[in-house]
C-alpha cells in the first residue's frame, strides 16, 4: 500500500514523528513543493520506507495546520488525510503546485524559499528566486520591459532573415505586435536579444571540437574552439555551422548511386539548438550555451532545467507538457519558421535521426536535466569500434579523390563529391598531403593560391 502511494505523489518526503519544536525539518518541504510541481510528505515513515506509526494523529494534524498557516506566506493549498498500513496510524500531507510563487518559510528571523533539488529541499538560489517572482505574477523574463530604447539600435538581421524565411516584410508595427517593445519604444528582454548589437551579456554560445572522447585542455586538446555572442539569429546560424564544419559526410557507393551518411541530422542539430536557446534560463548570470563535440557524440548544454516540471529523465519523452520559458521568442521564431508546432522538438530530433543511414536503437538521442541546467547528446551515427580504422577510412577517401580527379577538378568540386562541408579540414587532412607526394598535381603551380586553381592526377 505505502509503494501505491508514493507512485501516486509527485515528490515525496518521510518523517518518522512530526517536529513541533524545530518544524522548519518539514516545512521546508512544504515550501518547495508549493513553489515546485507539488509533493506529499508522508508522517510515521522512515526513509527506508518501514512503517513506524503516530501516536495521536489528531493533535498532529492540528499541529501541521497551524504551522503551515503560521509560518509559510503565501498560504499553499494542501490536503490532510490519516492512513492506516499495518494496523500503524500514519498522515499525509499533499501540497499542491501554486499559483502565487514564492512560498516562504518565514520564521525564526528567515525569510527563505526553498525549491527541490534531486530528493531534498533546498534555499532557492537567487536566480531560481527571480523565476519564481516572474512565475508568481505570471510574467517571464522575455516580456519584461526594459529601458533599453529601440531607436538606439538596429534589426538588421531579425527583419533580412523574417523576408527570408517567413517571406513577410517585418513591419514596424510588429515590433509592438510580437512583443519586442512597448508602445513608448522601450524594448522588451526579447528585443534585446534580437538587436544587431550585443546588449545582453548572457546572449553567448561557446563551442568546442574535442580531439577524442573527453574533455581536456582547451589549448592541447581542441581541435577547433570558436566563441559566438550576440542576435539569437546569428547564434542559432553560427552555431549549426560550427557542428556542420566539424562534422563529415562519409558514403556508401552503390553499383547506380551514391548514399551519403552524414555524422549528425543537421535538422536534428538545428532543432536542438533552437531549443536550447529559446528555452534557456538567462536569469542565470556568467551563463551561456555550450556545444562540445567528440569523435563519438554531440553533447548541447542550456542554462535551465526544465520548465515546471520533474527531471526529462523522469518523464516519457511523448508525455513531456509543452510550457515556453520564454514565449515571446518561441512565438517569434515559429514565425520565422525555426520552429514547427509547439511541444514538438524532442520529438523531431528522435525522428530526424532515426532517418540516418546506419541508425540503431543504440544511437537514440538522449536528454538529462537537473534544476538548473539542460542536456542533448546527440550520438554520431558513424563512430563504432567496429567500423573502418581510420587509416581505412582515409585510403578509400584517397582513391576516390584520385579516381575523380583523372580530369582536373577545383577543391570545391572534390568536396562536394566526398561531401566534405569544411574545406580548411580537407585541405589540411587530405589535399596537402596528395600534392606532397606528387599523386595530384595543381595545373597553376606557379600560382598556388589561384582561384582559378585545380587539381589532378599525376
Amino acid at each position: 500500500m505505502i509503494d501505491r502511494w508514493i507512485a501516486e505523489a509527485t515528490e515525496c518526503d518521510f518523517k518518522v514523528v512530526l517536529e513541533v519544536k524545530k518544524p522548519k525539518s518539514w516545512l521546508k518541504s512544504v515550501s518547495a513543493f508549493a513553489n515546485g510541481i507539488g509533493g506529499t510528505l508522508f508522517f510515521g515513515i522512515d526513509d527506508n520506507r518501514n512503517t513506524v506509526g503516530l501516536s495521536d494523529v489528531q493533535s498532529d494534524a492540528e499541529d501541521i495546520s497551524r504551522l503551515i498557516k503560521e509560518r509559510i506566506t503565501p498560504l499553499p493549498e494542501f490536503l490532510l488525510a490519516p492512513m492506516q498500513e499495518q494496523g500503524k496510524n500514519l498522515l499525509s500531507l499533499t501540497v499542491n503546485s501554486g499559483p502565487a510563487t514564492p512560498y516562504f518559510y518565514k520564521a525564526d528571523g528567515a525569510t527563505e524559499a526553498y525549491i527541490r533539488i534531486g530528493n531534498e529541499s533546498m534555499v532557492a538560489p537567487d536566480y531560481m528566486l527571480r523565476e519564481l517572482i516572474l512565475k508568481g505574477t505570471n510574467r517571464t523574463f522575455d516580456s519584461l520591459i526594459t529601458d533599453s530604447k529601440k531607436s538606439d539600435y538596429s534589426f538588421t538581421l531579425l527583419e533580412a532573415t523574417y523576408l527570408e524565411r517567413a517571406k513577410l516584410r517585418f513591419e514596424p508595427t510588429n515590433y509592438v505586435s510580437f512583443g519586442l517593445a512597448d508602445k513608448e519604444g522601450f524594448l522588451t528582454n526579447a528585443g534585446r536579444l534580437l538587436t544587431d548589437q550585443h546588449i545582453v551579456y548572457n546572449s553567448r554560445i561557446f563551442c568546442t571540437r574535442w580531439n577524442g572522447l573527453d574533455k581536456g585542455s582547451i589549448f592541447d586538446d581542441a581541435v577547433d574552439d570558436k566563441e559566438y555572442e550576440g542576435n539569437l539569429i546569428y547564434l542559432l546560424k553560427s552555431g549549426t555551422e560550427f557542428v556542420r564544419n566539424n562534422s563529415k559526410v562519409r558514403f556508401e557507393k552503390k553499383a547506380q548511386y551514391r548514399v551519403d551518411k552524414p555524422d549528425y541530422s543537421e535538422r536534428a542539430v538545428t532543432e536542438a539548438l533552437v531549443n536550447a536557446l529559446i528555452h534557456r534560463d538567462y536569469l542565470v548570470m556568467g551563463s551561456e550555451v555550450h556545444i562540445d563535440m567528440y569523435d563519438d557524440r554531440l553533447e548541447i548544454y542550456s542554462p535551465g532545467g526544465m520548465y515546471r516540471g520533474k527531471p526529462i529523465q523522469e518523464c516519457g519523452l511523448d508525455e513531456i507538457d509543452s510550457v515556453r520559458r520564454n514565449p515571446v521568442i518561441a512565438d517569434l521564431f515559429h514565425r520565422m519558421k525555426f520552429m514547427e508546432r509547439r511541444g514538438s522538438g524532442i520529438k523531431k530530433i528522435l525522428d530526424e535521426t532515426a532517418k540516418l543511414p546506419g541508425y540503431t536503437e543504440e544511437l537514440k538521442p538522449t536528454f538529462h536535466s537537473t534544476h538548473s541546467s539542460f542536456f542533448v547528446t546527440l550520438k554520431n551515427v558513424n563512430y563504432s569500434s567496429q567500423s573502418l580504422s581510420d587509416q581505412d577510412t582515409d585510403q578509400v577517401v584517397t582513391k576516390t579523390i584520385l579516381e575523380f580527379c583523372v580530369d582536373p577538378r577545383s577543391k570545391r568540386e572534390i568536396c562536394e563529391h566526398l561531401g566534405f562541408r569544411n574545406l580548411t579540414y580537407f585541405t589540411r587532412t587530405y589535399l596537402n598531403p596528395l600534392l606532397k607526394t606528387g599523386k595530384l598535381l595543381r595545373t597553376i603551380p606557379e600560382k598556388p593560391s589561384s582561384k582559378n586553381q585545380k587539381y589532378v592526377r599525376s
